[in-house]
């Protein structure tokens, strides 16, 4: 006898209308017991009582669909997404099948082809803390968030190195980014400076709590106190004298449309750098400049809500004088002024004027070369050397070790003690 397989709804089917060919049930009772017109449950009968219970079975049956992807495309997809593409994310890989391959294949139906080969995701996804919505900016330039992430941005067996980035929070748009040995100030007001180029002054930036960017400890100079406030960093200078409001965040959430940039980063920038070969700092700077910001923008940027922007123009901004390292120095006697190892001669003023004994300000541009300015005024220069984070420290001025208000604040140049790789950025 052949056997025949029918679904629960199918077999329902053919007790109700058999009861009907049997004169057992009205065909008006089957169609409201079956959920169906009774010109259905009329066509449903003739089919039953023509070709039995066949006339029942859903006519696809054991077809495959017109819509299924062919065995051999199958096979194709999995042994890149094993081989060449391994690390990929579903999205991603979808996206660079079409790019890469030219293969067109949405996203769900490749899901369904890694998982039914046992290709388990990327990540797995953990139920998500609750977290309240901050709305975006309204206009572009009303807030700018920038960080550094340290990673194994190169492969597992490369060092980590980090990425700065800033990006833009009414629309996402990926400003400027780079990648550096470690996340320092130097590496900010690089950042700064590519953002100002790029687009011009925000209003405001928002920040976390580093080092490099909020002071994080409980020493007053004296001038601080009689001042009530303490000196910023020296990138929070900068971004005083471009009149940037700082804004810190209290915690990762608080900044997470930056944190998710890294994010998507760090699954998608990772997997294609290895993808080309991409093995250094240079390289890896070179396509971040020449491809990946514009790709990212392409995909990822938003629509702000004002078309309008809040971005102010960077002309009259001195960016070369207000992105350096400050020292404040003492002229001493023999004209010179020497900072830890290094000593720049002051040549004389108007009618050889003498400049010992006047307190000038020190600057080290981000080229490395130096700048002498005495009321705002440059009155000697120095060639580059290498640059160096400020050593901050306080120098006691009374002889009363038990006065803690008499502390003068200095800052040291001691280009020895810049952490090892620093100065390779972009190379």
């Amino acid at each position: 006898m052949e056997r025949i397989a029918m679904s629960s709804k199918e077999l329902s089917r053919y007790r109700v209308l058999g009861g009907v060919l049997e004169g057992q049930l009205a065909l008006q009772d089957a169609a409201v017991a079956l959920g169906v017109s009774p010109r259905h449950a009329r066509r449903l009968a003739r089919r039953l009582r023509e070709q039995g219970p066949q006339g029942l079975v859903h006519g696809n049956r054991g077809r495959s669909p017109v819509n299924r992807t062919p065995d051999e495309l199958r096979q194709q997809i999995l042994a890149l997404a094993e081989d060449r593409y391994a690390g990929f994310n579903d999205t991603h890989l979808s996206e660079i099948l079409a790019e890469r391959e030219q293969i067109s294949i949405g996203r769900e139906t490749l899901r369904g082809i890694l998982r039914a080969a046992g290709q388990q995701p990327k990540r797995k996804r953990r139920p998500k803390r609750h977290h309240r919505r901050r709305e975006r900016s309204a206009t572009k330039g009303l807030m700018v968030l920038w960080d550094g992430s340290p990673h194994r941005w190169l492969g597992d067996d490369d060092p980590p190195i980090t990425l700065m980035a800033a990006v833009d929070d009414a629309d996402g748009e990926l400003l400027a980014a780079f990648f550096t040995p470690q996340e320092t100030s130097e590496a900010y007001l690089r950042l700064l400076r590519a953002v100002v180029l790029r687009r011009g002054i925000p209003v405001s930036i928002y920040q976390d709590r580093h080092s490099a960017l909020r002071r994080n400890d409980d020493s007053w100079s004296l001038e601080e106190q009689l001042a009530g406030r303490q000196r910023p960093t020296q990138v929070g200078q900068a971004l005083e004298d471009l009149d940037i409001h700082p804004i810190f965040a209290l915690s990762p959430q608080a900044k997470g449309r930056v944190e998710r940039l890294f994010g998507v980063l760090q699954d998608r920038l990772s997997a294609e750098m290895r993808l080309d070969g991409i093995h250094t700092l240079k390289a890896a700077n070179r396509y971040l400049k020449q491809r990946w910001i514009q790709r990212y923008n392409r995909r990822f940027r938003k629509t702000p809500r004002c078309a309008e922007s809040t971005f102010r123009s960077r002309k009259g901004a001195d960016l070369h004088k207000l992105l350096a390292f400050r020292y404040q120095a003492t002229v001493l006697n023999d004209n010179a002024v020497r900072l830890g190892g290094l000593t720049i001669d002051i040549p004389p003023g108007p009618r050889g004027r003498s400049y010992a004994k006047a307190k000038v300000d020190v600057r080290q541009h981000l080229d490395g070369s130096w700048t002498v300015y005495y009321h705002d005024q440059t009155i000697a220069r120095a060639p580059a050397s290498p640059l160096a984070e400020p050593l901050r420290y306080l120098k006691r001025t009374s002889g009363d070790r038990r006065t803690k208000a008499a502390r003068q604040e200095l800052f040291v140049y001691l280009p020895n003690s810049q952490p090892p790789g620093t100065l390779s950025l972009g190379t």
